[in-house]
């Protein structure tokens, strides 16, 4: 046998292969741009059908890590530098307080000065975002942050901020986690316009309604005894034909949608 023939043979074949294989991936990849183009201009087409518009999406981190922290713990000591108020701690990770002198939760402008009490009178106060206030039952949510991010509707990473009829701050109650790490490796996260595509084509917007805002949070993916792993979330507000509110929420690295049993006053832009 000619091995020196066949050696070439087997080369030109090899050669002909990846060309070929080469072509075969040039032509599949340039089927799926054509499809993503066409499905994307094919929702486009849809939405305005249906007459949903948003407003301009925001700039975003192309990427974002899942991170994970534990439940914290009150003490005492840390507690000391806060006067004018009773601490009680109940199962070692709720804080309860009742003040002792009267806080106006609005200043002579009639604005609500939440960051003067959060800075004055709550324990890691600026770890703290406002949610939603509740005027007609007196009392205002906020949710812990990582970074500038908040958890949404973890009850382990919530501050609630109660006043009385006078406008007066009474109490509060307060949970939190405690240093968050950062998963090593970053994931890339859907866009805001793949996240208003996801939620068309799953039919969570209805016809006759606008995208007014969509932000990144974080919403929790795993519990554990005392440990907790949260996913990049992203949070649609939508306002409906009929001036009410609905909120979506999409994992943002899985596209997966998130659900929260917690009620939401729909009738409050925040």
């Amino acid at each position: 046998m000619d091995w020196n023939k066949t050696k070439t043979i087997f080369i030109v074949v090899f050669a002909i292969l990846n060309v070929f294989l080469y072509s075969l991936y040039l032509s599949q990849y340039t089927e799926a741009q054509n499809v993503r183009v066409l499905g994307e201009t094919s929702i486009d087409d849809s939405l305005e059908q249906d007459n949903i518009s948003y407003e301009a999406l925001p700039d975003y981190p192309k990427e974002m890590s899942y991170v994970s922290a534990d439940t914290a713990s009150f003490s005492k000591d840390e507690l000391d530098k806060f006067k004018n108020q009773t601490f009680v701690i109940a199962s070692e990770t709720i804080l309860k307080s009742t003040l002792h002198e009267s806080f106006k939760i609005k200043n002579s402008k009639g604005d609500y000065q939440f960051k003067t009490f959060l800075a004055d009178y709550v324990p890691y106060g600026e770890e703290y975002l406002l949610w939603e206030i509740i005027e007609e039952n007196q009392f205002a949510v906020f949710f812990q942050k990582v970074e500038d991010y908040p958890i949404y509707f973890n009850a382990n990473a919530m501050l609630i901020i109660f006043w009385d009829a006078e406008g007066n701050i009474v109490n509060y109650e307060q949970q939190r986690f405690g240093e968050f790490e950062y998963f090593n490796k970053k994931k890339d996260i859907l866009s805001p316009r793949d996240v208003i595509n996801t939620l068309y084509s799953r039919d969570f917007l209805k016809k006759d309604s606008k995208v007014t805002s969509v932000s990144l949070g974080y919403s929790t993916l795993i519990t554990l005894t005392k440990t907790q792993v949260f996913a990049p979330t992203w949070r649609v507000r939508v306002e409906l034909k009929n001036g009410e509110y609905e909120d979506h929420f999409v994992n943002a690295i899985e596209g997966k949608i998130v659900e929260f049993q917690n009620e939401r006053d729909e009738n409050v832009d925040y």
